[in-house]
């Protein structure tokens, strides 16, 4: 393993990047430091150091990466922090450490799927309306507010921590984290005699129980596409593929 960087950072909050962070713990001589963005108000922890909050921006990153002497970057943060992914292409460049994008793959439309893809949150709103009326809400917290103006429609938002305002004028929020089970989605649907989904492609397993649940109901879906990683960017799409690339890093 001595090809492994001495000190590896990972831009975490996700599974995998939790998982990455057990994985690198276990190798000797190694420094793994996880930063998470300090959204949630209880997060889970991953093994190894854990640094809270922002940096500042590019050169924040980038001055940090230069005094913590960080030899390489994990970008595994959520499919939709594109704001995060493009200071962190940026701060890797400026500090001339690699960068390596962890991405699990977006959900694949089987058949039964009533899929309607938007790129967007205010896409989704748009298209809300000609839908349905009971809208089953999982673009997370801070997406609630795009939707705030649909006072004809009635929501039920999922989200780890309560939304704050603007909001919807009928709204009823489920406090809750996943893994779900597609029981439990199937559910919630019919007790809350939802009509219409609304997510992130942000893909893996913990979540997609809803997506099973609609497609047996018949229920449209609208989905957010996810956003496009900065230019030059490698991507690992799991763990293994994450630490077979910190492998070959000279």
């Amino acid at each position: 393993m001595a090809a492994v960087p001495r000190h590896v950072l990972i831009l975490g909050g996700t599974t995998e990047g939790r998982a990455l962070a057990a994985a690198l713990v276990e190798l000797p001589s190694l420094r793994v430091t996880s930063s998470l963005a300090g959204r949630v108000a209880q997060p889970r922890l991953p093994a190894g150091e854990v640094r809270i909050g922002g940096f500042g921006g590019p050169d924040g990153l980038s001055a940090w990466l230069r005094g913590e002497r960080v030899d390489a970057v994990v970008d595994a943060t959520h499919p939709f922090a594109a704001g995060m992914s493009r200071n962190a292409a940026l701060a890797a460049a400026i500090a001339e450490v690699p960068l390596l994008a962890l991405r699990r793959p977006g959900w694949t439309q089987v058949p039964g799927d009533r899929w309607h893809p938007v790129p967007s949150l205010a896409a989704a709103a748009e298209v809300l309306p000609g839908l349905g009326r009971r809208v089953f809400l999982t673009t997370g917290r801070q997406g609630i507010a795009t939707f705030a103006h649909l006072d004809e429609l009635h929501f039920l938002a999922r989200s780890v921590d309560p939304p704050e305002p603007p909001l919807p004028s009928v709204l009823e929020v489920l406090l809750d984290r996943g893994p779900f089970t597609l029981d439990g989605e199937r559910a919630l649907l019919r007790e809350h005699r939802i009509d219409v989904l609304v997510t992130k492609d942000s893909g893996g397993a913990a979540t997609a129980p809803k997506l099973t649940a609609a497609r047996e109901l018949g229920l449209p879906v609208v989905v957010v596409e996810r956003p496009p990683l900065p230019d030059g960017v490698p991507v690992a799409p799991d763990v293994p593929g994450a630490v077979r690339w910190l492998e070959h890093l000279r």
